[in-house]
């Protein structure tokens, strides 16, 4: 059982990078001289597809013809936990994004509130890859059902 492409991690980083940069957009009518500065939520959500590509790599690093049904559903379970969790930190990487860089254009200050929320975002998809590595360890376990003859 090949595991799936962590495709909804792609999804909350693409997500992320277009609702981060629709609110650049509009900020930067207002003040181009701050676009630079608000790329930071863009490059946060662009880490979160890296995440999916390190679990990828050493996914596919155990495939085989033949392998046991555990070990399928291990790596199954390791690619949804990067993958679920990497969208979820997308969305909020995309939500407060737009609405951080919009909000620094009438008040500066806020901009060090917006990187400290985008920063618990991304620990999000953090959390989601450790387990995804954890998870991806186990699979290598030679555990094997043996037929009890029903």
């Amino acid at each position: 059982m090949p595991p799936p492409p962590s495709i909804s991690l792609g999804f909350g980083a693409a997500y992320g990078t277009a609702k981060s940069g629709v609110g650049i957009s509009a900020m930067g009518i207002l003040r181009p001289d701050l676009v630079m500065r608000s790329i930071v939520p863009v490059v946060m959500a662009g880490i979160i597809g890296i995440y999916g590509l390190v679990v990828s790599v050493l996914v596919s690093d155990g495939l085989k013809a033949q392998m046991p049904l555990y070990t399928g559903f291990v790596q199954l379970g390791a690619g949804l936990s990067v993958g679920l969790s990497g969208l979820a930190a997308g969305f909020a990487i995309g939500i407060v994004g737009d609405a951080g860089v919009r909000a620094t254009v009438q008040q500066p200050r806020l901009f060090v509130g917006m990187i400290l929320i985008l920063i618990f975002a991304e620990v999000l998809a953090l959390y989601g890859l450790i387990v995804g590595l954890i998870l991806n360890t186990k699979a290598e376990a030679n555990i094997s059902c043996e037929s009890s003859g029903i």
